[in-house]
């Protein structure tokens, strides 16, 4: 490898973009934006315009106009021939008005003023095209995909001024920009630079693949935890902030260790993605990057397959190594010799030597979500007392349970049961009634689908922020369109969403409805009604699917309970407190 001062050349990690605006200009740019249009950007948008104005996505010094856009797609590669192997774009609804060669505002959720864009492109994108090309699948399993459905249907482009940075209140002095990182990574005076991506807490196998990868290279080690968008039901940043700190001051060698948050918005889009991580911190000034199996990925899908291949990720990074400067390092498996008290590769264990070790799903299944301490070969005692603070056992944790069927189908009904059910286990629960949220949160709201999906999403994110907070949230609504309910699933977050499919026919529905509002849609004096003249997309995979035609309400909800106590969600006996 090449020294610093010559691999930091275009277009990885050269002279940087800087959207920043003038001082003497700044204040009468900001004047100007506060009586222009403005697009509230979501926190994806946020995050992608907080890496575009550090350089960290360099060569990139916009969100992507059609042609950048158009050959990321197809080749991985920007309109200019740089490589490029995700789409970084600014969507916005068809009537949000604006128009080419004006300026807009961009701000964010608080409607704080960030920036200012010239448009110089609107133009449309196909989200199925895109969900093909750059994440390999459409399957609404995936948590981008789903997102997507909520997406304007235009991208527009141009030109960046940067008014001010997006406002960071957390872990101050650790949120470096690219230039900060290489002037910090400089200072430890090493050839070689190996970047760690992360974003799930470190245990001790990590610490010694990470120190040991520097070794091998006699480098210094950038850990790079991703703060900004990760994959859905992650543990928070806050949490896994903590113990980065505890292991870089107490742990690593600080003689050849820089940490520095990454405000990335993670696509979890496997290989590419993991070619995209290599490029970023080039910038940031690393050469080497630690690529793991399964890198980027965002679990299995609808037919319970991986949507990648294990070493896809590390095979696309290698390809293009001599292109970006950057060269993979395998994350090697390693596990505990407990006669020895150190860690080995697997590979190089001889036959009959006693081995530890703990997967991923037992640390959250037989130890956190139990309420028991992890072991101190496996994490430090530091890391292991943060992480039992903020994740406490499964049955103190929050659920959704989201319930889906035609009108009539019975869910209001088995979702009240169930609330009872919750309480007598001693489970505090939040019900969230379609009909009921339409008339306090979506007053207005028609039967379009956008309204539809509006209602949803506003169902959906109520349902987080409760399941966030610990709380036992039963949501029952129609919710027809699949894309949408995979949206809240991710929203929620995968591993505590459950989609109860109240599998009712149709007839059965209508033979029900004492108000006759089936029989008014039949006669087209109700518009856009689920199941008559509008359609309804059962789930694919839903976790539990209840009969409401054999079986009584009371019966499904005994189903139900019997899958959360099995899930953990629940103790076993109501007068169990542990």
């Amino acid at each position: 490898m090449s020294e610093p001062d010559e691999f930091l050349i275009p277009p990885y990690g050269g002279r940087l973009v800087n959207l920043s605006v003038p001082d003497e200009e700044r204040e009468e740019l900001h004047a100007r934006a506060a009586v222009m249009p403005c697009i509230q950007l979501t926190l994806r948008n946020v995050c992608d315009l907080e890496m575009l104005a550090a350089g960290a996505f360099s060569p990139l010094d916009r969100f992507m106009g059609r042609a950048d856009y158009h050959r990321v797609l197809e080749e991985m590669r920007l309109a200019s021939g740089a490589l490029f192997p995700l789409p970084v774009t600014l969507p916005v609804k068809r009537d949000v008005g604006i128009s080419l060669d004006a300026e807009v505002a961009l701000a964010d959720s608080y409607n704080n003023l960030l920036a200012v864009m010239r448009v110089e492109e609107i133009y449309e994108w196909d989200r199925e095209h895109e969900a093909r090309l750059a994440y390999g699948t459409t399957d609404l399993r995936h948590p981008t995909v789903a997102e997507m459905n909520s997406w304007g249907e235009l991208n527009i482009s141009g030109r960046l001024r940067l008014l001010a940075p997006p406002q960071h209140y957390d872990f101050r002095p650790l949120r470096l920009s690219p230039v900060e990182v290489r002037g910090k990574l400089a200072a430890l005076g090493r050839r070689n630079v190996v970047a760690f991506q992360t974003r799930n807490p470190l245990h001790r196998a990590h610490e010694e693949l990470t120190a040991r990868a520097a070794r091998s290279v006699d480098g210094a080690l950038l850990l790079h935890p991703v703060v900004g968008l990760t994959k859905p039901g992650d543990i928070d940043h806050f949490t896994r902030v903590r113990s980065y700190k505890v292991l870089a001051e107490h742990y690593y060698d600080q003689r050849r260790t820089v940490l520095a948050l990454l405000p990335l918005a993670m696509r979890i889009a496997g290989p590419r993605e993991a070619l995209w991580h290599a490029i970023i911190r080039r910038n940031y000034g690393a050469n080497y990057l630690i690529v793991g199996r399964d890198h980027a990925s965002p679990g299995k899908d609808l037919r319970g397959r991986p949507f990648y291949g294990p070493y896809d990720a590390q095979e696309l990074v290698a390809r293009h190594e001599a292109e970006t400067g950057v060269a993979p390092l395998p994350f090697s498996e390693l596990v505990y010799l407990p006669d020895e008290d150190r860690y080995e590769e697997s590979g190089r264990v001889p036959d009959g030597k006693r081995t530890a070790s703990i997967s991923g799903t037992q640390v959250r299944e037989q130890y956190l979500q139990r309420g028991c301490a992890l072991p101190r070969w496996f994490t430090r005692p530091e890391v292991a007392s943060i992480l039992a603070q903020a994740h406490p056992p499964r049955h103190r944790q929050g659920f959704c349970l989201w319930f889906t069927g035609l009108s009539g189908a019975g869910k209001s009904t088995t979702a009240e049961i169930m609330a009872v059910k919750l309480l007598e286990h001693g489970r505090q629960v939040t019900v969230l009634d379609g009909d009921v949220v339409r008339t306090h949160l979506s007053k207005g709201l028609g039967f379009s689908k956008e309204d539809r999906d509006t209602n949803v999403r506003r169902i959906g994110f109520v349902a987080a922020e409760i399941a966030r907070h610990g709380g036992g949230v039963i949501c029952a609504a129609v919710s027809p369109y699949r894309s949408t309910r995979n949206e809240c699933r991710a929203l929620v977050g995968a591993d505590r969403f459950i989609e109860i499919y109240v599998d009712t026919p149709l007839e059965v529905c209508e033979a029900r409805d004492t108000k006759g509002i089936y029989r008014q849609a039949r006669e087209g004096r109700i518009k856009n009604f689920t199941g008559i003249n509008d359609p309804y997309e059962p789930p694919h995979g839903p976790e539990v699917r209840i009969d409401t035609v054999r079986r009584t309400a009371e019966e499904n909800a005994e189903i139900i309970l019997s899958y959360l106590i099995e899930q953990g969600f629940v103790l076993a006996s109501p007068l169990s407190n542990e």
